[in-house]
């Protein structure tokens, strides 16, 4: 049952564009996982730049940079 937590700064997508990313996430998984697509499930979650560090960066990013399939390009 994978589930992806997209995080990311605000960008004004509409409601078939939000749900144009989720299938495409949806499918990327099913390719590589060979998940079915009933079984992904998928949350898109603006968070506001003045927000990032403390909500993403700490909480999610730095603590488990050892372990991330994919590093950020930045630091903070």
């Amino acid at each position: 049952m994978p589930h992806i937590d997209v995080k990311f700064f605000p960008r004004d997508l509409s409601e078939p564009q939000q749900q144009a990313l989720a299938e495409a996430l949806t499918q990327v998984i099913v390719k590589h996982l060979q998940s079915k697509e009933s079984a992904v499930s998928v949350a898109l979650n603006e968070v506001q730049p003045e927000q990032w560090k403390e909500a993403v960066w700490d909480k999610e990013i730095a603590p488990h940079l050892d372990t991330l399939a994919r590093k950020p390009g930045y630091e903070m």
